[in-house]
């Protein structure tokens, strides 16, 4: 299964993990603590998040490469609208 991560250098990695799966929460089985968020959006398709004192890891897998690429951008999209007030950078490695 393809997997596509992201470090994102930040202070407020379990806050931003928080809210982050607060927001699927309406609509999938979420899973999370202070440290780590799971997120099983369907069969083929699942966000993992895990958080440090200086980093929000963020790691994507799916069964299909342009699925992967859609949840990339949806992830980045929804971190970046929630966190306005601090410039992250989200880079994705495959």
């Amino acid at each position: 299964m393809p997997v596509s991560t992201s470090t994102v250098a930040t202070a407020h990695a379990s806050k931003y993990l928080h809210q982050l799966c607060k927001h699927w929460s309406h609509r999938f089985a979420v899973e999370f603590t202070a440290g780590i968020g799971r997120v099983p959006s369907s069969d083929t398709a699942e966000p993992t998040f895990a958080a440090d004192p200086g980093a929000l890891h963020l790691t994507l897998s799916a069964a299909d490469p342009s699925q992967l690429e859609r949840y990339d951008t949806v992830v980045a999209d929804q971190l970046k609208r929630f966190h306005f007030r601090e410039e992250l950078d989200i880079t994705w490695n495959a």
